[in-house]
This record gives structure tokens, sequence and C-alpha cells, in this order.
């Protein structure tokens, strides 16, 4: 699995690394810190990664199931 995360959606609210801190980090403004990327979700980690992007307000992640 893979998640991507829209530089431009993406504006800081920071729920997706409180629900999933092994997948996904902020940078030091509070933002995703790999926005405008494509990551590998670590083995086991993906209902975390599930659950990071169904919380997301703005809808800035996109699972990529595969």
């Amino acid at each position: 699995m893979q998640v991507k995360i829209d530089a431009v959606l993406c504006s800081g609210h920071g729920r997706c690394a409180v629900l999933a801190p092994t997948v996904y980090k902020l940078d030091d403004n509070g933002y995703n810190a790999d926005r405008g990327k494509t990551l590998e979700v670590p083995a086991g980690q993906e209902a975390a990664a599930r659950k990071g992007a169904k919380l997301c307000p703005e809808r800035a992640i996109t699972l990529i199931e595969g």
C-alpha cells in the first residue's frame, strides 16, 4: 500500500500524524512533511494509514492499494 500526500490540500491539521505517527510525519510548521510525495506504508501499518487518511479534514491523503 502507498499513500500520496497532496501538497496543495494539506493545511496542517496534523490529525494524520496523531493517529498514525509511524506513517505520517509533520514538519516544523505542522504540515505533513511528505507533502507532494507518494510513500510506501510500512508493513503492518496499513490500518493506521487508512485511519489517518480518513480523518484528514481536507482529504489530502490518497490511499493507493496494491
